[in-house]
Order: C-alpha cells, then structure tokens, then sequence
C-alpha cells in the first residue's frame, strides 16, 4: 500500500538520454517510486507528454498532478526541495544530472558510425 506521503511521479523519458538518465538518477537517489514512460518507443507516451506539458521537449516529469516540462535531473531535485518533497542528502548520483548526451551518444542512438580523421 502507499504511504499518503509518498509523491505520484510520472516520467516521460527516452531510454537513451543524458537528461532522462539525469532523472532516472535522480529518482534513484531519493528512493523514489516512479512511472517511467517510454516516449522513444512508445508514440502514444509521447502525445499524452505533449498534450500534458504543451510541449515536445523532454524530459518531462509529473510529480502529484504538477508538469515540469523540458527539465533536467537536477531542476527536478532543486524543486523537490523547495517544495519538502525530499529533504537534502550527501547521496551522490551515478551519472551527471545536468547534461545532454555527448555526439557520440547521439550518433550512436541514431545507428550512425563517427567519422574519425587521422591527422
């Protein structure tokens, strides 16, 4: 059963994504329970996440009814804190909560090679 005090979270992620796996990381370092829906995958996540925040940026993350849109990990902790959702912790995340995914990364998602040039 849940606790009345435990937040309804809703994130709209794509699997390979610095800023969902910022999130994830998030999430991961407060313990919380969390819906992870698969915009990437699954179209019909991805036009509930629009029509929801009004917009196509990800991630989006839904936290007791309330829309973050476009965020990163570390703007969804910031306002966790403000509002007491969670109280600070020297817990340390396992991977960056305020960045993108390299070129590398993009390239690598969209099944492309990097052209690497020999000097």
């Amino acid at each position: 059963m849940k606790d009345k005090n435990t937040p309804k979270i809703v994130a709209y992620l794509k699997p390979h994504c610095g800023w969902s796996r910022g999130v994830r990381a998030v999430m991961a370092k407060y313990n919380l329970e969390f819906e992870d829906r698969d915009i990437w995958n699954d179209i019909h996540q991805r036009v509930e996440m629009i029509q929801k925040s009004g917009q196509e940026l990800s991630p989006c993350v839904e936290i007791d009814g309330h829309m973050l849109a476009d965020v990163s990990g570390e703007e969804v902790e910031v306002w966790m804190l403000q509002k007491g959702i969670v109280k600070p912790t020297v817990a340390a995340t396992e991977v960056p909560t305020d960045r993108g995914c390299s070129d590398e990364e993009h390239a690598a998602q969209r099944g492309e090679i990097p052209v690497q040039f020999k000097g």
